[in-house]
Order: C-alpha cells, then sequence, then structure tokens
C-alpha cells in the first residue's frame, strides 16, 4: 500500500495500488488513462495506478492472466478466447465504442465506399485481420474475394507504390504516417461503421479481482472514464508529456492527429456512450458482434460469451459533468 493525503485534510489515508498494462507503446488512443495519473483522478479515487506500456515485446494479456497486472487492455475475442480455454478474464468497460481498424485506398483509384474495395486487385491485412474481418467481408459480399488478400507486413511502402491495392490500418496512426511518406492522403474506411464492429481498448480484469475487490475494479473504471473525459475535453499536456516521457518516439503532430480522428470518428463517444457515458458495454451490443462471429465461423455458437464481460460497471453517465 502506498501512503497518500486526504485532500483539504492533511490526513493520511491509504492508496490501493493496482497496474494496468496496455497493448501498444503509449500514445493519445491511451490517452484517459494516463491523464487520470498525471492530474489526480486517480488518487482522488483512492488509487496509485502504475501504467505498463506494452509492444512488441510485451506480454501484458500474459500477466494479468498469471496475476502480475490487474487490469489489461483487452478486446472482445480475447476475452472470448480465455472463455473457450477456461482462463477467467472478464471486460468491465469499453473506452472505445467502434474499433479504429480501418481499410485505406488510393484517393483517385475510383473507391468511394467500402463496397467499391472490392474492385482492387490486392488487400493488404495481417494474418488476424485475414481470419476475421476478411472473412466478414467475404460473408457479407461476395464481391469481395479470397485472392485479394495479401500478407501486410507494416511497412506501407506495397500499398503506396500500388494505386489498385488497399491496405490495413489504424484510423489514428496509418493514415498520417502515409501521407508524410506519399504526400497525399489515403482514403479512409472505417470497418465498424461498415459493420464489423467490436468493442475495443477495454478494462479487462480478472475473475479473482472482481470477487475479491469489487469496490477497487469500480473505482479504477469511475477514474478511468473520468480520466477521459478530462483528456478529450480538458487540459491534456500533463498526459501527453507522460505519453511522450514513455514513448519517446512520439511526437505532438501524431498525437493531435490522433485526438482529432477518435472525436471526428465517435471512436469513444457514439452509440450507447452519447448518453450513457464513456466505457458503456451492454448485451445486446456484445451479442451482435458474438453472433457475428458465430456467423463465420471464428467463434463456435455454444459458446458461453457472457462469462467475457460484465455490464454492472459502466453505462451509469459517470464523468459526463467533464464534458465541455
Amino acid at each position: 500500500m502506498a501512503l497518500g493525503l486526504s485532500v483539504g485534510t492533511g490526513t493520511a489515508w491509504a492508496l490501493d495500488e493496482v497496474s494496468y498494462g496496455t497493448n501498444w507503446l503509449a500514445q493519445a488512443e491511451h490517452g484517459g488513462f494516463y491523464q487520470a495519473v498525471a492530474d489526480g483522478t486517480y488518487e482522488k479515487h483512492g488509487l496509485k495506478v502504475t501504467i505498463i506500456q506494452g509492444g512488441p515485446n510485451a506480454a501484458n494479456r500474459s500477466l494479468l492472466i498469471a496475476g502480475k497486472v490487474d487490469f489489461y487492455m483487452g478486446g472482445p475475442l480475447g476475452d472470448m478466447d480465455a472463455v473457450k480455454q477456461g482462463i477467467p478474464l472478464v471486460s468491465v468497460a469499453s473506452i472505445f465504442q467502434k474499433d479504429p481498424q480501418v481499410l485505406l485506398a488510393h484517393p483517385d483509384a475510383g473507391v468511394d465506399k467500402f463496397a467499391d474495395l472490392a474492385k482492387l486487385d490486392t488487400i493488404f491485412m495481417g494474418k488476424e485481420g485475414y481470419v476475421t474481418y476478411f472473412e466478414w467481408m467475404k460473408k457479407n459480399s461476395p464481391d469481395f474475394k479470397e485472392e485479394q488478400y495479401k500478407p501486410y507486413t507494416f511497412n506501407p511502402a506495397p500499398f503506396i507504390a500500388d494505386k489498385k491495392s488497399a491496405q490495413q490500418g489504424y484510423l489514428t496512426s496509418e493514415p498520417y504516417e502515409i501521407e508524410k511518406q506519399a504526400g497525399w492522403a489515403p482514403k479512409v474506411f472505417l470497418l465498424a461503421d461498415a459493420g464489423y464492429n467490436p468493442y475495443s481498448t477495454m478494462i479487462t480484469t480478472t475473475q479473482t479481482m472482481l470477487d475479491s475487490k469489487p469496490d477497487v475494479v469500480q473505482r479504477f473504471v469511475d477514474a478511468t472514464i473520468e480520466g477521459w473525459y478530462s483528456y478529450l475535453y480538458g487540459d491534456n499536456k500533463a498526459a501527453n508529456d507522460l505519453i511522450k516521457k514513455d514513448n519517446p518516439e512520439m511526437t505532438d503532430g501524431q498525437i493531435a492527429f490522433s485526438i482529432a480522428k477518435m472525436k471526428e470518428y465517435g471512436i469513444i463517444e457514439s452509440g450507447d456512450a452519447m448518453d450513457k457515458g464513456i466505457g458503456c458495454i451492454t448485451d445486446a451490443r456484445y451479442k451482435t458482434f458474438f453472433d457475428e462471429m458465430v456467423k463465420i465461423g471464428v467463434e463456435p455458437a455454444d459458446l458461453d460469451y457472457k462469462k467475457a464481460y460484465s455490464t454492472k460497471f459502466v453505462c451509469k453517465g459517470v464523468g459526463m459533468n467533464l464534458k465541455k
């Protein structure tokens, strides 16, 4: 336990120490978590929070399973896989209502809507996309063909060189980098707006944590949500300084681009979050995505997917008063 000072009284009180493992290097997409550290929101809720950034060599999900971190930036497919494997992981909030996964096309390739991507010769995507959203695309439109797939090596050069290709990306990063390299802005098609719409950037914990410390879980969720409202609508300089300290390659230009795109596309605030608050998870929304995954053969129809999440900690309008 760590000792802090009770605001306004000068008396000592104990802060519950918890850790949150992210899924990649520090960036604006993690901004609300850093904001709640930087502006004292976690401490206000009686918590001392350590953010453990992910990255190419990180294993934060494994650390969660092993009990070495308390919370992790998970997602529904990972949570449902845990149910299949008998691993008791539960997501208790979804910061992103829309997954930021996009497909990108050349601006002069005659691709004006998502369906037009089927006219292209090549779609560069990673293995995970190939077995999930590309399957979804083929099942929902016979115009998408297996032969369009080519592996994406996280190098945009092949896409930039080939006008008849598309490439996977993250709304908040690849479009920015491609415009810097190529001098033109790619057309952006958000998979969530086309119908492939999992929750994303979730707060995932263990069943043990839920059973033994539900109050800590609730306070972490509430403080994080408040952090996100403050990050989006308040002074986020201190949070961005922490992000750049953890990830020295991050730039102010990239951060500004990411925040603008998250707002423009309703990544954090859309759907249920508009009237129930950031982080909202509903049974109906989760079931819709599960049913889509069953339809394309990614998940078995008899999976007890409701073990993968809880709705009791969110959708309460927490922090909405901070929105300006």
